[in-house]
């Protein structure tokens, strides 16, 4: 009794037995096609006995809950409940959540600066973005936050969460985080900001060698980037030998920029495709422009807080050979969703799709897996209490050089600027590492462009 027989499927019964031939026998395939369509006629009419069990349950609420409860308000928790229970993305937005969330996308809001998501009850830390109260506070990926200020966040729902980190700038917020490997909760006391989001830096390494930094993906990142390596080839005078794209920490934004982005590396073929049940669901991406880059080898740095657009473009780049992806598996978000407004003036956000990379590989809860995996780690400094190593142009009476006083003070400019940078890489030692593997990377390529050249 559980489903309703509706007048679709008495037609179709119907249409099946005027359908019998005078011998009574029916075709085969004919038949399996006309239960296949009651089946799916029964699946898409409405569970009465469901309903039926929501609707006991609503009226005992409204006589016997403990305190009065409106309808409006029971209903948007069943819906909301109901998206809720899909996936930890699909969620129901009142107009209120709605407008907050369209002021989220224009990248300024008064908050703390984290990207969030849900696990096990509590509200957990995707990534920090960069130059806010939580990435120089020192949150990190991965990181459960289990309190907000003296209220605990369990069950919360994450809209809710996200309201109370939310707020006036200059007003303050306590954090409670469980971190791996530490036995007791970290506490960390934010002051709110206005967080503005630019989503690309850039700078060079050393002569030849750039470096850009996409904290999130905008609708124009693309656009941005491509002016950020016009700029550091101005910088170096000359087209660059290698370049280090750093998504790590990036939580995602606009899969047309993550296509895009890809776009300024890929010449030609596909760059990432999404499919879901419905024919519209599916939709593909393809290369249509050169190389900003010439060719010049590169390298990507992924990590944990590394999600969804992140993912794409990295494993668009591995699928095709044009980057070497380093650092640490991705998240390991590969859907997508879709923003519907209601009537009500509120939406609703579900998932419509999954994503894939142009060799077919799906990301959800899979991640992207580096070319080359690097654990956090620090370099080691040569200087020993705050003393360089002492050098023959350090010794008093040494002998000069016979190239002249401007070739040494070339040396000398060459060698602080080696320094200032050595110092910002011993900070970061997957840049220290990604730095060395890009220089021989330029070396290989120039050595195999002397062969065939010597070769014609």
């Amino acid at each position: 009794m559980g489903q309703s027989i509706t007048k679709g499927a008495f037609g179709i019964a119907l249409l099946a037995l005027l359908s019998l031939p005078v011998s009574g026998i029916l075709n085969l395939s004919y038949a399996e096609s006309i239960e296949k369509k009651e089946t799916e006629v029964q699946d898409q009419s409405l569970p009465l006995e469901q309903l039926r069990n929501f609707s006991d349950i609503f009226a005992r609420i409204k006589t016997d809950y403990v305190e009065q409860v409106s309808d409006k308000e029971l209903l948007e928790n069943a819906i909301r409940g109901m998206l809720s229970g899909l996936d930890p993305h699909s969620t129901y937005l009142d107009p209120e959540e709605y407008k907050e969330l369209r002021i989220g996308t224009t990248g300024q809001f008064g908050g703390l600066g984290i990207q969030v998501g849900m696990e096990d009850g509590y509200v957990k830390v995707i990534s920090p973005i960069d130059d806010t109260p939580a990435y120089h506070a020192g949150l990190k990926s991965g990181d459960l936050i289990i309190r907000l200020d003296n209220k605990s966040v369990k069950d919360m729902s994450l809209n809710d969460a996200v309201k109370v980190m939310r707020g006036k700038p200059g007003t303050t917020l306590e954090l409670s985080v469980i971190r791996e490997g530490n036995e007791e909760p970290i506490k960390f006391k934010l002051k709110r900001a206005i967080i503005k989001v630019k989503s690309v830096k850039s700078h060079l390494l050393e002569p030849g060698f750039g470096y850009v930094r996409i904290s999130t993906f905008q609708s124009k990142t693309a656009r941005h980037l491509k002016d950020a390596i016009n700029q550091l080839v101005d910088d170096n005078k000359s087209p660059l030998n290698g370049l280090i794209l750093d998504l790590r920490n990036n939580p995602g934004g606009v899969l047309n920029a993550a296509a895009d982005v890809t776009d300024l590396f890929v010449k030609k073929g596909k760059l990432v495709y999404t499919q879901g049940r419905t024919d519209d669901s599916y939709f593909e991406f393809n290369a249509k422009s050169g190389d900003a880059l010439n060719n010049s080898p590169m390298i990507v740095l992924i990590n944990g807080g590394s999600a969804s657009a992140s993912e794409i473009v990295a494993g668009a780049l591995q699928d095709h050979k044009r980057a070497v992806i380093m650092g640490e598996k991705s998240f390991g978000k590969g859907s997508v969703q879709t923003i519907q407004e209601l009537r009500n003036g509120g939406a609703v956000k579900f998932t419509t799709a999954r994503y894939f990379t142009p060799n077919g590989r799906s990301i959800q809860a899979e991640g992207i897996v580096p070319d080359i995996l690097l654990d956090d780690m620090q370099v080691s400094s040569k200087r020993k209490n705050g003393i360089n190593q002492l050098k023959e142009s350090d010794l008093s009476g040494h002998i000069s050089n016979p190239n002249g006083a401007s070739e040494k003070s070339k040396l000398k400019e060459e060698e602080r600027q080696k320094d200032e940078m050595a110092e910002k890489l011993q900070k970061d030692y997957k840049i220290h590492e990604a730095l060395n593997l890009l220089k021989g990377m330029h070396i290989l390529s120039a050595n195999n462009k002397q062969v065939v050249n010597g070769d014609k």
